[in-house]
């Protein structure tokens, strides 16, 4: 393998040489022009190859195919002949290895002068030798000078190489070839053989071209080591910025390439680091990462060190060793500050940032010294630190940290909202594309706690469809997560399995990917058979969720809450009560989030009014919703609002119950939460009747009271069905029948107790349905 020189860029010379014998017409210069920089300068390429309206693709080798391709439709300055007929004569005129040294040895001829010459020709009035046109720093006039040298660099053993593998690249060129020109006397392998007579049986054919037999002329197998490295360089790129894992056919290529040579890049072992980690493979993650940084820091001394202390510690926290984890980031700290590394030690305050808001009880030591400070100072240090040292993405995402600190600590809306457009801002002016689904998740989630259900929809769906396909993995997956809890929350649930199902296969070869999915979906699964009243189902489904283990914090305070309702549903209120209190005394170290303590709080007086207890309850909802207005935390201001109507009526307060819940249904549909309308309906029918009963009997009022109760009876059952609710809608049909009995209406009180019973058959039929 050589260093730098293959087959196909001595095929492109050949191309720059025709172009400079101005064979090409001037309508097709910019073609030629633009085929030979996409080759040469791959970085121009690095858009165009993700897009499908792109000509030209950069590969590390290419095929005589891609030429045959992009050139054999444009016409030459020779009539009769296009540019491709003329590359093949180029080619084939390299009829031995003396003529491939000639060609490339005489190629600085195509270059301009450089100064020194010109002004030595000034000076002596000769003309040294004959020059060309093409600049010398430009990128052909570049690439050309890079050839000729690695060519001299070369030893005769790899230039022999080289020959041989220009030989089984253009051989399936001969054909074609043939067709156009005239064929002489010439020994097509080897034009010295015609001069020696002998042929390609003879052995000394056999020592010089027996390694020919050897290579598979159909496989492109010549690479460089450059081609190599800048494979492995894009490929660890991409699984950086996309969180996956190595493709099947890129290992195979990458194996292919590697084995061509004898020297393996160094960074091969950093990319089956990055593998062995998606992949859940621990010990070889740790191993490739050790023989990474071992070989580097042979050349490179303590230069590296502290990034891999870095992704020590990445991976350490990602198995969940956490002890293990944060003295390693410490140390690539100090290291970085020893050697004034400032993108790294931007990165690990970074990461101990979040790592410390994700486990608040593991920095629970580090947080008592003072060294970290407080959250706010953090994030002022991370902010201004990315503004100096002009790393833009840290500074995007430290203005969403920011925001999402102040939606956990319940500040002011207006502030959230400009820190997610100083981001949104940054992006566009800056390019920082990672930040993008950050983004429109912490917008999403903002317009769900303030209640405008739609805008939080909108923003997952404007992220899946036009920025997924270049998004990192996790992003894509959360974003996913939340679109089929929010189709949950609509009764969607056939929707929300659809959805998880269209995750790309990328994401689920990644293994923690796989089981956070794997959770996601078995906890939605929960939910539907708590809702199903499959008591029996979800209870066995939990205690498997719990072996697993969750994956994160907030999914398994989702799980706890799942848990408390399910042990609502079966009665035992008293366990559901002190489960709820040890989550608010965990929640101060885990979560820190007021959002989380009014989801305790309306939790808590809940249960205490379904125990019998309303009065203890008051107290609770109105600090529930004081919390919540001043978060705005909207819909948890309706449900804790709810909640008072509900102790007003156990006082027989109805109609203040009624004025609360009617002012504020409009807003509770707007937070498309078919739950929380189902139970504000509810509690609309207790209070109607609760205003009938205090009229007399058979009056106007009385009956208007009535009817309207029918009605809400007949939403909230709607709303039931879309949660597929068994006991919220046998609750519903309960009081529609009892209030139609009630009437005198025996026939459609009958009716409606049929309906009470075909819906319970209905889900017992199912089963587990799911």
């Amino acid at each position: 393998m050589s260093r730098f020189l293959t087959p196909s860029k001595l095929t492109v010379l050949a191309l720059g040489l025709i172009y400079t014998e101005d064979l090409v017409p001037t309508s097709q210069a910019c073609s030629v022009l633009a085929f030979l920089l996409t080759q040469i300068v791959p970085s121009v390429n690095s858009h165009a190859t993700s897009s499908d309206s792109s000509p030209f693709h950069f590969e590390p080798s290419v095929p005589i195919s891609v030429f045959e391709s992009a050139l054999s439709s444009l016409p030459s300055a020779r009539p009769g002949r296009t540019l491709y007929d003329l590359l093949l004569r180029r080619l084939w005129a390299i009829n031995c290895s003396d003529a491939l040294d000639a060609f490339i040895t005489n190629l600085p001829q195509l270059l301009s002068k450089t100064r020194e010459q010109i002004l030595q020709e000034r000076a002596t009035g000769e003309i040294l030798e004959h020059h060309g046109r093409i600049l010398r720093t430009s990128p052909l006039g570049a690439f050309i000078r890079r050839c000729t040298l690695e060519y001299m660099r070369l030893q005769f053993q790899d230039s022999i190489s080289l020959w041989h593998d220009f030989i089984a690249y253009r051989a399936p060129t001969r054909q074609a070839f043939e067709k156009k020109n005239a064929v002489d006397d010439r020994a097509p392998l080897d034009a010295n053989f015609t001069d020696l007579e002998i042929d390609g049986s003879h052995p000394l054919a056999h020592i010089m071209y027996g390694r020919l037999a050897e290579l598979d002329l159909d496989a492109q197998t010549a690479f460089s080591t450059y081609d190599v490295e800048k494979l492995m360089e894009f490929q660890v790129s991409e699984m950086q910025r996309l969180g996956g894992r190595l493709p099947d056919e890129m290992k195979v290529r990458l194996k292919q390439m590697s084995d061509a040579g004898l020297a393996v890049p160094t960074l091969s072992h950093y990319l089956a680091f990055l593998d062995a980690w998606r992949a859940g493979d621990y010990f070889s993650a740790v191993d490739n990462l050790h023989r990474y940084f071992d070989y580097t820091m042979q050349n490179r001394e303590r230069t590296f060190y502290q990034y891999a202390l870095l992704n020590l510690a990445i991976l350490q926290a990602d198995f969940g060793c956490h002890a293990e984890a944060i003295p390693a980031m410490q140390e690539a700290i100090s290291t970085a500050r020893e050697t004034k590394d400032v993108t790294c030690l931007n990165f690990c305050m970074s990461w101990l940032y979040h790592f410390g808001r994700s486990f608040s009880t593991q920095m629970k030591a580090i947080r008592e010294t003072g060294i970290l400070g407080s959250d706010t100072e953090g994030l002022q240090f991370l902010k201004s630190r990315a503004k100096d040292s002009e790393m833009w993405t840290l500074l995007g995402t430290s203005l969403l940290s920011e925001a999402k600190l102040g939606l956990q600590y319940g500040d002011s809306i207006a502030t959230v909202f400009e820190n997610i457009t100083k981001a949104a801002h940054l992006n566009n002016v800056k390019a920082t594309q990672g930040i993008t689904g950050p983004t429109l998740l912490i917008k999403g989630a903002t317009f769900s706690r303030i209640g405008v259900g739609h805008l939080g929809w909108l923003g997952g769906e404007i992220y899946l469809q036009c920025h997924a396909k270049n998004a990192p993995l996790d992003d894509v997956l959360k974003c996913t997560c939340r679109r089929a809890t929010l189709l949950a929350q609509r009764g969607r649930w056939t929707q929300a399995e659809a959805a998880l199902e269209t995750l790309p296969d990328s994401v689920l070869r990644v293994l923690k990917f796989q089981n956070y999915l794997s959770f996601f979906a078995n906890l939605l699964n929960v939910r539907r058979l708590v809702h199903r009243h499959n008591l029996t189902a979800a209870s066995r489904l939990i205690e498997r969720l719990k072996g697993q283990g969750p994956p994160d914090p907030e999914t398994g305070f989702s799980m706890s809450l799942v848990e408390v309702e399910l042990l609502c549903r079966r009665g035992i209120l008293d366990r559901a009560l002190q489960m709820v209190e040890n989550l608010a005394k965990g929640a101060a170290f885990e979560f820190n989030d007021v959002a989380v303590y009014t989801r305790l709080m309306i939790l808590k007086a809940r249960i205490l009014i379904e125990s019998g207890f309303p009065l203890k309850a008051f107290s609770l909802s109105v600090r529930a919703a004081q919390l919540a207005y001043h978060s705005r935390l909207l819909p948890h201001l309706w449900e804790s609002i709810g909640l008072v109507a509900l102790v007003l009526i156990e006082l027989s307060e109805f109609t203040a119950a009624a004025d609360l819940l009617q002012s504020m249904m409009p807003q509770v549909l707007e937070c498309q939460d078919c739950e929380l309308a189902a139970i504000t309906y509810s509690a609309l029918v207790d209070a109607q009747m609760g205003l009938a009963g205090q009229e007399q009997d058979k009056s106007t009022k009385q009956k208007e009271h009535i009817n309207r109760a029918l009605e809400h009876i007949d939403h909230a059952y709607v709303q039931f069905r879309y949660l597929e609710d068994l006991r919220g809608q046998q609750d519903m049909l309960k009081k529609k029948a009892t209030i139609l009995h009630w009437q005198g209406d025996l026939l459609l009180a009958n009716d409606t107790a049929t309906q009470f019973l075909e819906v319970e058959k209905e889900y017992s039929a199912s089963g587990v349905g799911l």
